[in-house]
């Protein structure tokens, strides 16, 4: 059974979360502040996180730059009141997987816990609900660059790189694409598995994951922008991204 912590200090909202949640078949614990939500994550571990922003003591970007320091794999949701793209972008650009504004539909956000957990699960392959041939590989290798989706690592010139769940989907899904322009709709659709939602969470993470993977993410050489279209894998003429 899937395991959520909820912090939210507006006790109305977490409960109604936690019963829809609960509805769906999941375990889940709910605190009111960021400090005894930094101390349940550390004793209980759980699957998921729903992170408020606007917090008693610590706030939720600071929660969440502390989850992301002892569990950077761990799948953190902000959800908050705040709903100005400013304050959205700076939740995703802390480490934030997916980002919920309030008000919202409890329906809706289980829908996304239950992607989230699934691509975990799977092992941050991004190809969720997609039949694949037995040959597929477990294993990309672009260069320098190497993606184990069975362990969920990526190495980058032997280091191990730190990628949010959000993250490694992103790159395993351009990495095995090379070559192939995806508009950031298209992406919100294949990655993240939705229909509708803000595209400026792609162009966030687009960010994010260029400053793990480029020599210089100003300038990019492998994951770039194709002006008025979307995003491209430009594999290394040294590697492959087929997969």
């Amino acid at each position: 059974m899937p395991r959520v912590l909820v912090i939210d200090d507006d006790s109305t909202v977490a409960g109604v979360v936690a019963a829809y949640l609960e509805r769906a078949g999941m375990d889940v614990d709910v605190v009111g502040d960021g400090v005894a939500g930094l101390a349940v994550a550390r004793d209980h571990r759980p699957d998921i996180v729903l992170l408020d922003l606007m917090l008693p003591g610590p706030d939720g970007l600071e929660v969440c730059r502390q989850l992301r320091l002892v569990h950077p794999g761990l799948p953190v949701i902000m959800v908050t009141a705040r709903g100005e793209e400013p304050d959205r972008v700076l939740g995703l650009q802390i480490g934030a997987d997916d980002y919920v504004t309030k008000p919202f539909s409890p329906r809706e956000l289980v829908l996304r816990v239950q992607s989230l957990l699934r691509r975990v699960d799977l092992g941050g392959d991004a190809d969720v609900g997609r039949a694949q041939p037995p040959e597929r590989p477990t294993e990309l290798v672009d260069g320098d660059l190497a993606i184990d989706r069975a362990g969920h690592r990526v190495r980058l010139d032997g280091r191990e790189l730190s990628l949010t769940t959000r993250e490694f989907d992103l790159l395993t899904w351009m990495v095995s694409h090379s070559g192939q322009v995806f508009t950031r709709a298209e992406l919100m659709s294949s990655v993240w598995g939705w229909e509708f939602g803000d595209e400026s969470t792609v162009t966030v993470h687009v960010r994010r994951v260029r400053e793990k993977v480029e020599a210089n993410p100003g300038r990019p050489r492998r994951l770039v922008t194709v002006f008025g279209v979307g995003y491209r894998w430009d594999a290394t003429q040294d590697g492959s991204g087929g997969g």
